[in-house]
């Protein structure tokens, strides 16, 4: 009598939304799991802006992976980077020169900041993607009004109290809108030799008009209340230079010490060891059934890979697509197990929203549009609803509702040294 095989190992590369996702999908399937995360929680990136502008802290919007994983017996939970993938001999490379053999394997490592060939704004531009990032962030905004109240230098307080935010996407836009709140409501009567309501805060964005990929008229009001935010907003304005002292666009140099980029991210360069052909940002465009071309066992999902949708629009890079993907990868895995055909990956689209201040935001959700109090509500409501835990709901609806009445941010602390 033969003993039964042994399961089948799926190695999940990322605990973002995709591959979250695909676990908790493959909970009930006989198969062994292993999630590899350089981190050791699972960010909800979509509020990851809030932590940059002091509105929320760190757990709020984060939860350990072993924690939300703690009751699925079938899941490892290893914190660790991969650096490649060998798919000749189906093992996956790490950072500390160690493997992980594997039957099957999900990438779905996210993305990183893209500067389109100019890495020497880096360290003068940060980029929001992580926890680190936003904690850099926060200290670099409010570290630049602590330095104003305490310079002499007209010039320099001017130049500590221009903040500038590249790129007039979803992140863009948030922290714009978000710096125009701080500076005029939250720090308030609490400076001295400064008035942080004469902040200068420029969203720079290359193309004809900020969040592009809402309707024209949707992108128009968000201008307009990002305007009666104190935001100056600048459409048809590409970067030539960052330094650290200042923005360029084309022949003009604003002084500024706080720069923020939000212009363009790139995927995970671990995709390139897959010996496949990538687009212009480095994904993976997928077969119908998010696989690799000509290896049907790796998948890709997420911001790492690139599929067309049956509109001839590409899948977009959000959260609930995400989701959708890690589901519909679980899914072909058990097709694949049980010797069935996989099935394509269909997106449904639930709308696109996004939020520009208290009480400002769009929605479009196809024929229905609508946009300021109404629309920030239902962002609130839909953020709520999709954060993980019972205590981060809590925390954040109560954390939103005191900074509602009172225009305050409760986790404006500095910590770690100036860059």
């Amino acid at each position: 009598m033969t003993s039964d095989p042994s399961p089948a190992h799926v190695v999940i590369v990322g605990g973002g939304f995709a591959g979250l996702w695909a676990a908790r999908a493959l909970a009930r399937v006989p198969v062994r799991i292993t999630l590899l995360d350089r981190g050791n929680h699972h960010l909800f990136q979509p509020l990851l802006y809030q932590v940059a502008t002091a509105g929320l802290s760190s757990p709020d919007i984060a939860a350990p992976l072993r924690h939300i994983l703690r009751r699925q017996k079938n899941v490892t939970v290893l914190m660790g980077e991969a650096v490649a993938v060998d798919s000749a001999q189906k093992i996956v490379r790490l950072a500390d020169g160690g493997t992980l053999g594997y039957d099957f394997l999900l990438l779905a490592s996210g993305a990183t900041h893209a500067y389109f060939g100019h890495d020497g704004w880096v360290a003068h531009a940060p980029g929001l993607k992580t926890l680190d990032d936003a904690l850099l962030i926060r200290r670099r905004i409010l570290s630049a009004f602590e330095r104003a109240e305490a310079s002499d230098d007209d010039a320099e307080r001017k130049a500590l109290l221009t903040f500038a935010i590249v790129g007039g996407g979803p992140t863009g836009v948030e922290l714009a809108g978000t710096l125009g709140e701080i500076a005029r409501h939250t720090l308030k009567h609490e400076f001295r030799r400064i008035d942080p309501q004469h902040a200068r805060v420029l969203l720079l964005e290359a193309g004809p008009r900020v969040l592009s990929s809402f309707p024209e008229s949707l992108s128009e009001k968000a201008r307009l209340q990002l305007e009666r935010l104190g935001v100056e907003v600048r459409t048809g304005s590409a970067v030539t230079n960052i330094d650290a002292g200042s923005v360029t666009l084309g022949d003009e140099r604003i002084a500024t010490h706080t720069v923020l980029w939000a212009a363009g991210v790139a995927a995970s360069p671990l995709a390139r060891s897959l010996g496949v052909p990538l687009d212009r940002a480095g994904r993976v465009p997928v077969e119908p059934d998010l696989s690799v071309p000509g290896q049907p066992r790796i998948f890709v999902a997420g911001d790492l890979a690139t599929l067309q949708r049956e509109n001839g629009k590409p899948v977009p890079g959000v959260a609930p697509a995400a989701k959708q993907m890690g589901n519909h990868v679980a899914a072909a895995i058990r097709a694949r197990i049980a010797g069935r055909a996989t099935k394509p990956f269909h997106y449904r689209d639930w709308g696109n929203l996004a939020t520009i201040g208290r009480r400002a935001a769009i929605v479009d959700l196809g024929k229905l549009r609508f946009s300021g109090f109404l629309a920030w509500s239902f962002w609130l409501v839909a953020h709520i609803f999709f954060l993980i835990g019972f205590r981060n709901r809590v925390v954040v609806l109560l954390d939103w509702a005191v900074a509602y009445w009172t225009h305050q941010r409760n986790a404006r602390i500095i910590v770690g040294r100036n860059d």
